[in-house]
């Protein structure tokens, strides 16, 4: 009788995190292990069932018909073992590894400073915080759970809305000053847009549909713009250097105080909060706490999201 060794999880695991990603760098990074860690459990598994589950290429791993016709029990291995883990985690005590998907700028200034409470009161619990530009797909368990500015309206989540960032237009004292002496001296006609002669900074295309990329773009009327950055934090550093105005969430301009707020449409600019949490987890006890904290402080830091503490006065 031929001996054949046992399936382990965290293979099945990795197996199914590089056939959603492609690639063993992204896998490695969702599972927070080495991408070699992964690439030695799926060739041990193929290895185990004697069959080839991926074909290799510079472009990524591809699925093999064998490794496709795998994906559904695989699937259900790991509903079992998220089962399994959710039943197991239902004590008092809190311990174990939590990966929250959330905005860079919603982490850096309201999430992290906040965490030595929750570190006070969950000594052995470990927050993992995801900032990927690629959003974390929960049903998939590349998260545990996230907080979005964009309603989830896919995948077995439970969703609560938390709160609500605005926005407005900034610029640097510098600039300003300097936009208030060229308007000083200028002679402008009626036709003329109140922004035409601003320097302004926009979103690259890939981020066409976020509200503050197609206000810049529909201010901008066919001008280009002064510059073109992939990240709020690289606009902010632009707008503190006098490079032009931004719209910017007022929490992170109210960090900075160098910059001034200047009143225009972009300040009914707002958008809702999402907490969304798998649902297979909302009983666990780990995840459960971390849902908590992000609700709190969310809470908590309300008025500086609303940009109801001054910074859009200033």
């Amino acid at each position: 009788m031929q001996y054949r060794a046992s399936l382990d999880w965290n293979a099945v695991r990795d197996f199914l995190a590089v056939a959603r990603s492609g690639s063993l760098n992204r896998a490695a990074a969702t599972l927070g292990v080495n991408p070699t860690t992964v690439g030695r459990r799926i060739e041990a598994l193929e290895a185990t069932l004697g069959t080839r589950l991926f074909q290799r290429a510079q472009t990524g791993f591809a699925l093999t018909d064998e490794g496709r016709d795998l994906i559904e029990r695989a699937e259900r291995i790991e509903a079992a073992a998220v089962a399994f883990e959710r039943r197991a985690d239902t004590g008092d005590h809190v311990q174990g590894r939590v990966r929250l998907a959330t905005a860079e700028n919603l982490a850096n200034v309201v999430l992290i400073p906040a965490l030595p409470d929750l570190r006070a009161r969950h000594p052995d619990l470990t927050v993992e915080i995801a900032t990927d530009i690629r959003t974390a797909n929960l049903h998939r368990r590349e998260a545990d759970l996230a907080l979005r500015v964009v309603r989830p309206t896919q995948g077995n989540v439970s969703i609560k809305r938390v709160g609500t960032m605005r926005y407005g237009l900034y610029g640097s004292a510098d600039y300003i000053a300097r936009r208030t002496e060229r308007a000083r001296n200028a002679v402008r006609s009626d036709h003329r847009s109140r922004f035409e002669a601003d320097d302004l900074i926009a979103w690259s295309e890939t981020y066409a549909d976020l509200p503050a990329a197609q206000w810049i773009e529909r201010t901008l009327d066919g001008r280009p713009p002064a510059l073109v950055a992939t990240s709020l934090y690289a606009q902010v550093v632009a707008v503190r250097h006098g490079i032009g105005l931004a719209v910017l969430p007022c929490f992170m301009a109210a960090s900075e105080p160098m910059l001034q707020h200047i009143p225009s449409q972009a300040d009914m600019m707002a958008q809702e909060l999402w907490l969304a949490v798998h649902t297979d987890l909302t009983a666990s006890g780990r995840v459960r706490a971390v849902s908590d904290f992000v609700e709190r402080t969310v809470k908590a830091n309300a008025d500086l999201l609303a940009g109801a503490d001054g910074a859009s006065d200033r």
